[in-house]
């Protein structure tokens, strides 16, 4: 081993050499020790200067090229090298041999070679150029792999995108032409496999695209309500486009017709006929991903004014919709945004910069944005259209003030008399049927205005709009199975982890309150049950990765307030269970629309207390069911285990909860004590201020109560009948019969 000579290249400077290395005299009994064994020699530098790291690296190359042509002369006059330099080049030869050198080109291996030779490199330094030219060339292959538009073998993470189509062979889109399509859209939904249109389409996009009428529409949940106003949103612009473009055409013939062209062809860096695709600063580079779908093609002007407007009730059902209209409009360049709370302003602001022409908010964060005077939301008198999704939600009083503000705003000082107007929703002719003693007072009215008037009237619809309404007289899908259980307040954790045990698959449990999804949480937790919550209450990022994770699983639980009842399309949901019963009948048709959703099967089970039996009744007589739901199955032999189990996590979350609430009162109490320099007043302590002896023995109570719970779940619960992904047999859930159906078999 020889201690090498090195150019000791810092963050900061770098060492140039000037003059050459010299051996230093060493006593030999050095050379005895072990760990010395492979020891040749000590060499010095006396002659070197600092530079900065970028000279030295060109310094240190033509250092490099010089010691190559000296080496290649001395080798055509015949001279031999040192034998300690053929031991080096022996020791290189090995390393380059080594298989993490492989996907390295041969030209990056003569590199390194030379600059081994020279007489200023460590192999720590080697290392680390190497590494970054792999770094670099893998960045090349994601690149051309991503421009190829090959799949990446990443598996995406966000749930909203996997719900937009299968991308797998072309599907037949003949049946989507006679609805006036654009040609780029057709390709997209051709490529997501999107080879027919559900009806609640069949009957919007004609009159929408053709005739560019305001629309009401009504459908059931999961009917594809979002393409219904995404696609003719998408033909508004492309023909604004057009018209733009046609005025222009006296300016600069030339690059209009690009750009029409553009339009109906995928973005790319080039287009088929050699012209290059628009540049992007580097400024904006970052900001792809949020202003518009991979591979659309940027084409901005200074005075690209806003031409679509989406208004959604929650973030979530915000990102997915962008998403979904990213999906359609990804070989036509049209460019979207999203502007919801809980993410970064500034973000936003720079997002917008760009202007797209498209953009999906939530009320709150628009109505500050439009209120700090952004350029680009300031002249919304070229807006196009307006979109307001699960509109009945929206409109509800007391719920969301921004949205009033900001709809007078539109139907006063930046009215569209040529602007087109979209509501949608699963409940929005839903009419509730009022108790007798009201209903009588309701006739002396004379003048009555039906929901549907009430919600064009706020809305700002003045002409007549074309209403098309698919909701069913019950409101919910014909292949969900409608259940109850009747029980005790106490006992709806029972028959929650009940359910859970028996029947495994992807279960929604909604509740009413944030404080009653927390205790859940915790007591799942306790049962090894692994809950993901998602409440208002949470961090966005937090929300959006809990749902993430919900999509990817198989088996999984998501506890959820009402954030989550409303137009989320996460995939292959089996079971939802009101563990508290809403306390509206909207709700709960959408609550229960997160499963069966596009034909598929679904369950919802409606865990009913004392409490709950107003809001049940209540929702009985709107959705006029003429008989009360079927009691869902339960096996009673198996409850006593469930109740041994669910008693003693509760006990351990009770005693948790208590204890983490005392230690960060007392924590607090303490801190501001000695912030103002006082004494501890024990009275202002919870629990009396345990010392911490009486904290040891708490926390070995609970471990030894954790331990007892771990034996008993450890024991099977089920023995005769086997754990079923779907509670159904043969197909369908066996439910006690109804007097319906009894009357039914005796006619057979």
């Amino acid at each position: 081993m020889k201690v090498k000579k090195s150019r000791l290249i810092s963050s900061k400077r770098g060492v140039v050499v000037k003059g050459e290395w010299k051996a230093v005299n060493v006593d030999p009994s050095v050379f005895s020790d072990e760990g010395l064994d492979g020891l040749v020699c000590f060499e010095e530098l006396t002659d070197y200067s600092l530079v900065e790291p970028e000279k030295a690296i060109t310094d240190h190359t033509q250092t490099t090229s010089k010691a190559k042509k000296k080496r290649t002369a001395r080798e055509e006059d015949g001279e031999e090298k040192p034998a300690v330099k053929k031991k080096k080049r022996q020791k290189k030869s090995k390393q380059e041999e080594e298989p993490q050198d492989e996907s390295v080109p041969d030209e990056t291996l003569e590199d390194e070679d030379e600059e081994d030779e020279g007489p200023d490199v460590t192999p720590e330094t080697q290392h680390k150029t190497s590494k970054k030219k792999k770094q670099r060339k893998k960045k090349k292959k994601t690149t051309t792999t991503e421009e190829a538009g090959a799949p990446s073998p990443k598996k995406n993470k966000n749930w909203s995108r996997t719900l937009v189509g299968s991308e797998g062979p072309s599907a037949d889109v003949t049946a989507w032409k006679d609805l006036f399509v654009p040609a780029p859209v057709l390709q997209a939904l051709s490529v997501l496999g999107f080879s027919a249109p559900t009806p609640i389409q069949a009957l919007a996009l004609p009159p929408a695209i053709r005739d560019r009428l305001d629309i009401l529409g009504a459908a059931e949940t999961g009917s594809g309500k979002t393409l219904c106003f995404g696609i003719p949103m998408i033909h508004s612009i492309l023909e604004w486009r057009k018209a733009s473009d046609g005025e222009q055409t006296t300016d600069r013939p030339e690059d209009t017709e690009v750009c029409v062209e553009s339009l109906y062809l995928p973005a790319s860096s080039e287009t088929t006929d050699g012209c290059p695709a628009p540049e992007t600063s580097g400024d904006t580079a970052p900001e792809q991903e949020e202003t518009g779908g991979a591979g659309q093609t940027q084409r901005k002007t200074h005075k690209q004014p806003l031409l679509g407007l989406v208004l959604t009730p929650t973030r979530e059902l915000a990102v997915q919709v962008k998403h979904h209209i990213d999906a359609v409009a990804s070989f036509t360049g049209v460019t979207t945004a999203i502007v919801v709370g809980g993410m970064a302003p500034q973000k936003q602001h720079r997002v917008l910069m760009r202007r797209p022409e498209i953009v999906i908010a939530t009320p709150g964060r628009l109505w500050e944005m439009i209120r700090e005077k952004h350029p680009h939301l300031q002249n919304l008198r070229q807006l196009r259209c307006l979109v307001i999704d699960e509109a009945d939600r929206m409109v509800e009083k007391g719920h969301f003030a921004e949205l009033e503000n900001l709809l007078e705003m539109l139907g006063t000082s930046q009215f569209n008399p040529s602007r087109q107007t979209f509501v949608f929703s699963a409940t929005l002719t839903m009419e509730h049927s009022l108790p007798a003693r009201l209903q009588q007072k309701k006739r002396k009215k004379t003048e009555q205005r039906s929901r549907l008037q009430l919600l064009m009237e706020k809305v700002g619809i003045k002409g007549k709009p074309k209403v098309i309404d698919l909701t069913r007289r019950e409101a919910t899908v014909e292949t969900l199975t409608e259940t109850r259980i009747n029980c005790t307040k106490e006992e709806k954790d029972l028959f929650l982890y009940y359910f859970l045990l028996q029947y495994p698959g992807r279960s929604m449990v909604f509740a009413n309150s944030i404080d009653c999804i927390k205790r859940l949480s915790a007591l799942l937790q306790i049962l090894d049950c692994a809950p993901l919550p998602l409440h208002a209450n949470m961090h966005q990022k937090q929300r959006l990765k809990n749902l993430e994770r919900f999509a990817e699983a198989d088996s999984c639980v998501l506890l959820t307030t009402d954030v989550a009842a409303r137009g989320l399309d996460i995939p292959n949901v089996q079971h939802v269970i009101h563990y508290q019963v809403p306390r509206t009948s909207e709700t709960y048709v959408h609550r229960s629309g997160r499963t069966a959703r596009a034909a598929r099967e679904g369950l919802s089970l409606l865990l009913i207390g004392p409490d709950d039996l107003m809001n049940y009744k209540k929702i009985c007589r709107t959705l006029e069911k003429s008989e009360e739901l079927p009691v869902f199955p339960v096996q009673s032999a198996c409850m006593s285990a469930i109740k041994e189990r669910v008693t003693l996590a509760r006990k351990i979350e009770k005693m948790e909860y208590f204890h983490g609430r005392e230690k960060q009162h007392n924590s607090w109490v303490r801190q501001a004590s000695e912030a103002m320099e006082l004494d501890v007043d024990e009275e202002l302590l919870l629990g009396g201020g345990k010392d911490e002896d009486e904290e040891r023995e708490q926390q070995r109570l609970i471990k030894s109560l954790k331990k007892q719970l771990k034996q008993l779940i450890a024991q099977p619960v089920f023995t005769r009948q086997m754990k079923t992904k779907y509670p159904t047999q043969m197909g369908r859930l066996q439910l006690p019969l109804t007097t319906a159906d009894t009357i039914k078999v005796k006619k057979l």
